[in-house]
């Protein structure tokens, strides 16, 4: 149970709870980016749905089994936004290099890179798109994808090494264009609406699970949305809601649900993880990556390290009595698309400030200035906010407390 998920103490309580028929209907996985809080959604899934003998294990060829761990069950829906085309590119690659070379990981190369470009497709269930007219732009794009696939699902006959690149380029590109303009950044209260829907429906296949992924990126009607159905949750489904900010969640929310906590792992931890689950192994002088984020953001248009220099030259200029010119280091970010991009350059700033702490000046200005970055986090990521016009704004009140402050983020130069 849970073999798949390594080094989260939280699967052992999990584990714990299914035992002794403990496990709540509602439940929150808490914890950093990477640490494999969705993995161990979809595998909680997959156990509480299992008919085999042996149930949980992930060996189990039970029919229910078979549905979860290719991820077509319909007992599952996950909303959502997130970001999935690293991890899809990343498995792409596995899948490539254990074809080419004849691994003895191909098969499970195979669910790897399926099960990453389910993890995106999952999301664009008609069930939550009723009405929108965004479901008639991208169900051609799910259906090509949905077709690509099968001629690649484990047990099937590979087609020629030609004619594999082609269908996984076709998948990557069409991938990427249901998550950079078809996907929703923060979750809508519509989508919410629909979830409960389908939610409160009878089921005639065992229990439902409803995995709510980044429920902190929400707006205010959509997180009352999501209270009103935790406060009269339907018998027969269970409610999985994962955060990396867990204090961004209502109060009311979060006592409804039980939460598990998931951990940043040690540098070891992280590197298997890496070997186990993407079979990696770095190029001769080439350097080991030293995380699972690092690993994956070097899928990324633009590498971490540039970005991070934009987001200094940023704060250097602002710190310096300047406007930055915004246009140009968007440019220079690949006008922060993917997203995650934008995430990287705010660790940026949050980094080039970190001096401030060294006074009590310095450290009062610093708390105000994390305030600032939080709040345009928020604005982008629940609010739709273009990443430009928040860091115009991020850039006026920066100066602004800058210039209450005595000029004081010159310290941090």
């Amino acid at each position: 149970m849970f073999d798949n998920v390594l080094h989260q103490s939280a699967t052992s309580l999990l584990s714990d709870d299914i035992a002794r028929k403990s496990l709540p209907g509602s439940i929150l996985f808490s914890g950093p980016a990477s640490s494999g809080k969705l993995t161990c959604a979809l595998e909680l899934a997959r156990v509480l749905s299992c008919t085999g003998e042996e149930r949980g294990a992930w060996t189990c060829t039970c029919p229910s089994c078979l549905k979860h761990k290719a991820l077509v069950s319909q007992s599952v829906l996950l909303v959502g936004p997130s970001n999935r085309t690293l991890e899809l590119q990343a498995a792409k690659d596995t899948l490539l290099s254990q074809f080419a070379n004849d691994g003895k990981h191909l098969e499970a190369s195979r669910y790897l890179y399926v099960r990453a470009v389910r993890k995106l497709t999952m999301r664009f269930n008609p069930v939550l798109w009723q009405g929108e007219s965004k479901l008639a732009k991208f169900a051609p794009l799910v259906q090509s994808i949905d077709d690509c696939l099968e001629l690649i699902e484990p047990g099937k006959a590979l087609p020629s090494a030609d004619d594999l690149d082609k269908l996984l380029a076709d998948i990557e590109k069409n991938a990427i264009k249901l998550e950079s303009d078809m996907l929703y950044r923060s979750l809508p209260v519509a989508q919410i609406r629909a979830a409960s829907m389908w939610a409160h429906l009878s089921s005639t296949s065992g229990k439902k699970v409803l995995i709510i992924e980044s429920a902190d990126l929400m707006e205010s009607s959509a997180k009352n949305a999501l209270l009103k159905i935790l406060e009269e949750p339907p018998e027969d489904c269970q409610f999985i809601l994962t955060t990396a900010h867990r204090s961004s969640l209502l109060p009311t929310i979060l006592s409804r649900v039980r939460t598990y906590s998931f951990f940043e792992r040690e540098d070891a931890f992280q590197k298997e993880v890496i070997e186990r689950v993407f079979h990696y192994k770095p190029f001769a002088g080439e350097s080991y990556p030293v995380s699972i984020d690092s690993f994956l953001q070097a899928y990324l248009p633009v590498p971490p390290n540039d970005v991070k220099a934009q987001a200094s030259r940023y704060f250097k200029t602002i710190a310096e009595g300047h406007v930055p010119d915004i246009y140009a280091l968007s440019s220079a970010c690949n006008s922060f698309s993917p997203r995650e991009l934008f995430r990287i350059f705010l660790t940026g700033i949050i980094d080039a400030q970190k001096s401030l702490s060294k006074t009590p000046q310095g450290s009062e200005c610093s708390a105000k200035l994390l305030e600032e970055i939080d709040a345009t986090r928020n604005s982008v990521f629940v609010f739709n906010q273009t990443p430009i016009s928040a860091l115009e704004e991020l850039a006026r009140n920066i100066m602004q407390i800058n210039f209450v402050s005595g000029g004081v983020l010159k310290e941090a130069l």
